[in-house]
């Protein structure tokens, strides 16, 4: 069988909520055929919604689900672990990117070493033929599956001939002659270009945690800041100051607000641990310890600088604070989280 090829366009999705199964005996077995495509899909970027979107494009054609096929802990962690890979995403944060495509189904398979020793042969079988009952498997043409990548489009196209599902590739897509890849973002994040960042995700990277109690610091010179907690969900860039959306949960008229996100270690006042904290612009009324929220970011700056006074940091501040209002009126509102 001849890999069916395909250009995508774009796809009509939904804002629906994808089931996620974490393991192959999770799978409901009245689940039916499926349109099946796999990868880590680390920030769920705008390459990895054209694919999304031929498969569910491709679902409802032929009245079958929509699933990805993904993995936790990312490979390299398992392969590489004295490499810690940063990802964009953190797991949650995919889940809910992957269900917004209009998925019907998305399946965590736990990354192993055992996992890793199938054949592509293996694999195939266990997880697109019983597992999924697959009619349909949409890859990129650089897929690669099985004990040391050795599967590649090739070895879907002779499988999916004996097993009776079809292969559809996607080309790769990007602008400028790049490829739009969880690499580059990682890489324009790290070097805190979150506009360049956005091009590639689709949307304005984001950071989510539980605001906790600082220094209180900011509030004693009139910028009282919403500290995010240690345990940031999603790629934190560099270091320095941000435009940023603050998103709470609910709706309403504080559900989403202008906020100036700083991200360092305060060096100013000789801090040593590094910090997320966003000041709501124009608000000292409000308490949000213990609310978990998100901070969407917009644009970069400056970086972060060591001031020789308090006097010479709230001046700057003020400057901030009167660039991020121009950031933002060019910008489009975000939706409030659910």
């Amino acid at each position: 069988m001849t890999p069916d090829e395909v250009t995508p366009e774009d796809v009509p999705v939904d804002d629906g909520r994808a089931r996620v199964w974490r393991s192959l005996a999770e799978v409901p077995t009245d689940l039916g055929p499926t349109v099946v495509t796999i990868g880590n899909f680390d920030g769920v970027h705008l390459g990895h919604q054209e694919v999304l979107g031929v498969v569910v494009e491709r679902a409802r054609a032929r009245g079958a689900a929509a699933v990805a096929v993904t993995f936790t802990p990312h490979p390299r962690a398992v392969h590489l672990p004295e490499e810690p890979l940063r990802l964009v995403t953190s797991p949650s944060q995919r889940r809910e990117l992957l269900g917004a495509t209009g998925l019907d189904g998305v399946l965590e398979l736990d990354y192993t070493l055992e996992l890793a020793a199938q054949s592509p042969r293996e694999f195939v079988e266990s997880c697109f033929v019983r597992g999924l009952g697959a009619s349909a498997v949409v890859v990129g043409r650089d897929v690669r599956l099985g004990a040391g990548n050795s599967g590649n489009l090739e070895t879907l196209a002779a499988l999916g001939a004996e097993h009776g599902f079809d292969v559809v590739t996607v080309e790769d897509l990007g602008v400028g002659g790049g490829r739009w890849s969880s690499t580059a973002a990682r890489r324009l994040l790290d070097d805190g270009d979150v506009t360049r960042a956005a091009r590639i995700l689709g949307r304005h990277h984001r950071l989510r945690a539980e605001v906790v109690h600082g220094d209180a610091r900011g509030r004693t010179i009139g910028f009282p800041t919403a500290n995010l907690s240690q345990d940031v969900e999603g790629l934190v860039p560099a270091d320095g100051v941000y435009a940023g959306w603050m998103l709470r949960a609910g709706g309403g008229p504080e559900a989403v607000l202008p906020a100036a996100v700083s991200i360092g270690t305060n060096p100013t006042f000789d801090g040593t641990q590094r910090r997320v904290e966003a000041y709501v612009l124009d608000r000292t009324d409000l308490d949000l310890y213990g609310e978990v929220v998100e901070l969407e970011l917009v644009r970069h700056l400056r970086p972060t600088l060591r001031f020789t006074s308090v006097e010479e940091l709230v001046t700057q501040m003020d400057a901030d604070v009167e660039q991020v209002r121009e950031v933002l009126a060019a910008d489009d509102r975000p939706a409030a989280r659910r």
